[in-house]
């Protein structure tokens, strides 16, 4: 065999033998997620609790709750969720807007009958979605290494702690040491988390189905959530102006 031949064929062994590795390693990382075997392991238990839990649960319960009921439950817990959107707006600086949101609470309060029916939003109060976790992202705090929490699903380091904001915003969190004098115990607490059960509950239900349109826009569950998780967080700090390359998930929000 001619030198020039054999040298040719060393080469494209050497050329296939790199690219299989550089595929096999993952070499190509995202610098955002130094967790990724940790971060896939927790999504795929993640999806599992839903398939065999929360999905059927949620599934059920829209089959047995009217459909104005549930959009009252829905109504009422956005409601409630108004009162720390005003707060955030109020942390962002975003005093008109933070006047605006107080406003819905209130005429959805009064008017709607405890927030069962969106008054505001009939009047032309529009409905803004702030959050701790952009408050601090405005504050310039970064949103990085990627996290999957079991159960709750994409998150960061900021997400954990925006939760932990959120929820002490939440008057649902409290709802049980108010009930019948309770201030402390065991039925208190067993109230506020029921409340929130009901919350996390109404939420998945409205959203079934969404696991379908997933499965068929991406081979790849795990870093089309990933990407989007990034992408709506930007795009909510940014009150929607960001960055033409990160335009991707635009039509979704």
């Amino acid at each position: 065999m001619p030198k020039q031949q054999i040298v040719v064929r060393l080469m494209g062994v050497t050329l296939l033998t790199s690219l299989v590795a550089c595929t096999g390693t993952g070499t190509i990382k995202d610098e955002r997620d130094p967790m990724e075997n940790w971060n896939r392991s927790v999504q795929s238990f993640n999806e599992n609790a839903d398939e065999f839990f929360m999905k059927p649960v949620a599934t059920g319960y829209r089959t047995v709750m009217p459909s104005f009921a549930d959009q009252g439950v829905t109504n009422v817990f956005g409601n409630v969720q108004d009162i720390g959107v005003t707060i955030n707006d109020l942390l962002q600086f975003k005093f008109q807007q933070a006047g605006l949101d107080g406003s819905r609470f209130i005429v959805n309060s009064v008017a709607g009958l405890g927030g069962l029916v969106d008054t505001a939003d009939m009047i032309g109060l529009e409905k803004h979605k702030e959050d701790f976790d952009q408050t601090l992202g405005v504050w310039g705090l970064s949103s990085e290494p990627y996290i999957v929490l079991p159960l709750f699903g994409p998150s960061s380091p900021r997400g954990i702690a925006g939760r932990v904001g959120d929820a002490a915003m939440n008057p649902a969190n409290y709802v049980g040491f108010g009930v019948m004098g309770l201030s402390t115990g065991a039925t208190a607490s067993a109230i506020s988390s029921g409340t929130n059960a009901l919350n996390h509950l109404d939420n998945r239900a409205d959203h079934l189905g969404v696991e379908k349109v997933l499965q068929e826009a991406t081979t790849d569950n795990y870093e089309f959530i990933k990407n989007s998780y990034y992408q709506q967080r930007d795009y909510l700090i940014n009150d929607g102006v960001g960055d033409d390359k990160n335009d991707v998930m635009n039509t979704t929000k």
